[in-house]
C-alpha cells in the first residue's frame, strides 16, 4: 500500500507543481467510479437522503446476511479496481480530478470495508440496528410537503420487522459488553421517540388514512425496537465479554486505510501524551492570567459560574456567533462565501438526551430545503433550579464561544459552505474525512484563541478565559485520542479508560464513563486531535514553502477548497516539495 500511496501522491505532486498536464483522464475509469459511488448509494438509501438525493426518499436497505456479504464483496471488487488504476505505472493515462477523485473515493470505500471486516459491524455490534430504521431527516428537513415526507417514513417504518429479525440472525452470540448495553439505551429510545415527537409532528398531517397508517406502523416499529432491546437484555448480555479491542494490527489498518496515516499506535500515544502535557501546561497558564491565587481547576470552576439565564440562552447565543463572525470579517481570517446565517435553534427534542450544541447543515445535493441550524440545547421546563444551574454552567460564556466556533464560525458551517461552493466534483462532496471535518473543527478553535478573539476590546481577561475553555476542550479530545490507543491496542479496560479522563481532563465519573464507552465502538474519535495535528503541520509546511505570500486566510481558502478529503492528499496538492508528503504529523 504504501508503494501505491507513494505513486500517487507524487503524481498529484507534479500537478500541483505546473508540470506537464497528463493525458486526459481514462473515460471508462471515471464512469466505473460512478457506478461505484451509485451502488454505494443505493445500498445505503438514508445516506442518500441525507445528501439531499430524494430519489432515495422512503427507501430502505437489505441488511440480510446475503445482502451484507454481497455488499462487502463489492466494496473489495471496488478496490481492486481502483487499486490497478492507480498503480504507479498506470496514473500517467488519468488527469488531475480523476486521479484525485480516485484516491479520495478508495479512502472511503476502504473504510466502508473496515467497518464490514474489521469493526464488524454487522456481526458484533448490535448499535448497528438498535436505532431501527432511520426517519429522523423526515422529521428535521422540510424537503417536501408534511403529508409526502410521511408517506416516506411509513414506508420506512413498515420494514421494522424484516430489519430486526435480520438484526437477531446476523449478530454473533457473544458480543463486547459496553455495545450492547448501548444498544439497548438506543432500541428503548428509538421506541420513545417514534411514539413522542415523531407522533407529535405527523398529526399535523390532515389525511386520516395516512395518519392512521402512520399509528399502525410506528406502534409497529417501536414494539419490535423494545423487543430487540428485551431480546438483547436477554440473549446477549448475560454472554457479553470486553472483546470490543481492535488489537494493534487491526488499529493500524483502520488508520492507513481510512485517513492515510500509517503509523504505530505506539508512536501515536507517544505524541498523544506529549501534547497532552502541554496542553494541560497551557490550561494552568491561562488560569493563572485570570486568578493565581487558585488551583486551575478552581478558576475554571468560578469561569463556569459565567452563564446566561434559561431565557437568553438561545438570544445570546445568536449574537455570539454575529461577534464570531465580524471577528473573522474583520481580521479577514478566512473567505465567507455566503452572506446567509445559520439559525440559532432549541436542539429538536428527540435529540435533547445525547446533543449539548451541534450543527445541521443541509446536504449538498439538496435544494429546497436548504435553511442550516445551530442547535442548543435548553432547560428543560420541569428540571429543579439545581439542575438548571448544573445545566446552565455548562454554557458558560467562554465555552459557548468555543463551542459556536467549532459548530459555525468558522468550523463546520463555514466548511459547509466553502464545500457548497467550491468547484469539488460529485465524489469530493459526497466522501469525507472523519479527521479533516472534525480536525478542521477543532482546529479553528485553537486558531481563534491565537488570533486573540475575546480581546477586540483589549479585554485580556475574557481572552484568557476563552484560552481556558479552549483548552479544556483540546484536553477532551487528546484524551479521546490516547484513550482509543489504550482501549484497541494496550487491553486498556473501560473503568481504567474512565480513569484516565477523570485524571487528564477535569471530567466527572459519570462524563468520563461515556466517553471511555464511546470509544469503544467509535475507535476514530481520536480523528479531532489528530486531524487537528495534521491541520497545524500542514499549514506550518506551507507557511515555509509560501514565505511572504503566506496569509492564514490564503491557507484557509487553499485548505478548504478540495472537499473534505484525508490530510495527507492535501499535502501532495499543496506541498511542492515530495519529501514532505509523508510527514503528516511530525
Amino acid at each position: 500500500m504504501k508503494r501505491l500511496l507513494a505513486g500517487t501522491l507524487l503524481a498529484l505532486a507534479a500537478v500541483a507543481r505546473g508540470a506537464e498536464p497528463p493525458p486526459p483522464a481514462d473515460a471508462s475509469l471515471a464512469a466505473r467510479m460512478d457506478a461505484m459511488v451509485k451502488a454505494y448509494l443505493d445500498w445505503r438509501p438514508s445516506g442518500g437522503v441525507a445528501l439531499g438525493l430524494h430519489e432515495y426518499d422512503g427507501k430502505s436497505p437489505d441488511l440480510s446476511a446475503a445482502s451484507v456479504q454481497r455488499e462487502a464483496a463489492r466494496l473489495r471488487a471496488d478496490l481492486e479496481v481502483l487499486d490497478t488504476a492507480l498503480d504507479p505505472k498506470r496514473v500517467g493515462r488519468a488527469d488531475e480530478r480523476t486521479l484525485f477523485d480516485a484516491r479520495v473515493l478508495r479512502a472511503a470505500l476502504a473504510g466502508e470495508l473496515f467497518s464490514f471486516e474489521g469493526l464488524r459491524s454487522f456481526t458484533n455490534n448490535p448499535m448497528t440496528y438498535a436505532a431501527g430504521p432511520d426517519v429522523s431527516i423526515y422529521l428535521v428537513r422540510d424537503f417536501a410537503p408534511l403529508a409526502q415526507r410521511l408517506r416516506s417514513v411509513i414506508a420506512r417504518l413498515d420494514s421494522a420487522p424484516r430489519h430486526f429479525a435480520d438484526a437477531r440472525a446476523n449478530l454473533a452470540p457473544v458480543l463486547p459488553r459496553p455495545l450492547v448495553e448501548t444498544a439497548v439505551k438506543m432500541a428503548r429510545g428509538s421506541a420513545d421517540f417514534l411514539l413522542g415527537d415523531m407522533a407529535k409532528e405527523f398529526r399535523k398531517v390532515e389525511d386520516d388514512a395516512l395518519r392512521k397508517e402512520f399509528a399502525r406502523v410506528s406502534e409497529q416499529a417501536a414494539k419490535e425496537a423494545r423487543d430487540f432491546a428485551a431480546w438483547l437484555e436477554k440473549e446477549r448480555l448475560p454472554k457479553s465479554d470486553a472483546s470490543f479491542a481492535l488489537g494493534r494490527e487491526k488499529f493500524r489498518r483502520f488508520l492507513a486505510a481510512t485517513e492515510l496515516v500509517d503509523m504505530d499506535p505506539d508512536e501515536i500515544l507517544r505524541l498523544g501524551m506529549e501534547e497532552l502535557k502541554r496542553e494541560q501546561a497551557r490550561f494552568d497558564a491561562a488560569a493563572r492570567e485570570i486568578d493565581p491565587s487558585k488551583p486551575a481547576i478552581e478558576v475554571f470552576r468560578a469561569v463556569q459560574k459565567d452563564h446566561p439565564t434559561a431565557e437568553g440562552l438561545l438570544p445570546e447565543t445568536a449574537r455570539g456567533l454575529e461577534e464570531i463572525r465580524g471577528f473573522l470579517v474583520a481580521r479577514d481570517i478566512i473567505t465567507l462565501p455566503s452572506e446567509v446565517r445559520a439559525q440559532v435553534r432549541e436542539t429538536l427534542p428527540f435529540a435533547r438526551a445525547t446533543s449539548f450544541a451541534s450543527m445541521d447543515t443541509p446536504g449538498p445535493f439538496e435544494t429546497k430545503a436548504t435553511e442550516a441550524y445551530y442547535y442548543v440545547t435548553p432547560v428543560e421546563k420541569d428540571w429543579t433550579p439545581k439542575q438548571a444551574e448544573e445545566w446552565l454552567t455548562a454554557f458558560n460564556r467562554p465555552t459557548t464561544a468555543v463551542v459556536s466556533i467549532h459548530e459555525a464560525y468558522p468550523g463546520h458551517y463555514v466548511q459547509f459552505l466553502h464545500l457548497n461552493a467550491s468547484k469539488a466534483s460529485r465524489i469530493g462532496k459526497i466522501c469525507s474525512s472523519y479527521a479533516f471535518v472534525e480536525g478542521w473543527a477543532h482546529y479553528t478553535e485553537l486558531m481563534m484563541a491565537e488570533e486573540g478573539f475575546g480581546a477586540q476590546d483589549g479585554d485580556k481577561l475574557r481572552a484568557a478565559k476563552i484560552r481556558l475553555a479552549q483548552s479544556d476542550e483540546a484536553l477532551l479530545r487528546l484524551c479521546r485520542l490516547c484513550s482509543a490507543v489504550m482501549l484497541h491496542c494496550q487491553g486498556k479496560s473501560v473503568a481504567e479508560a474512565a480513569k484516565f479522563f477523570e485524571d487528564n481532563c477535569h471530567y466527572e465519573p459519570k462524563p468520563s464513563l461515556s466517553e471511555a464507552t464511546r470509544g469503544t465502538f467509535d475507535p476514530g474519535y481520536l480523528n479531532y486531535t489528530l486531524g487537528k495535528l495534521q491541520i497545524l503541520k500542514l499549514r506550518a509546511d506551507w507557511k515555509r514553502q509560501e514565505g511572504d505570500k503566506f496569509t492564514l486566510k490564503r491557507f484557509h481558502d487553499e485548505l478548504l477548497r478540495h472537499g473534505s478529503p484525508p490530510l495527507r492528499l492535501l499535502r501532495a496538492v499543496m506541498l511542492r516539495d515530495p519529501a514532505e508528503h509523508d510527514h503528516v504529523l511530525e
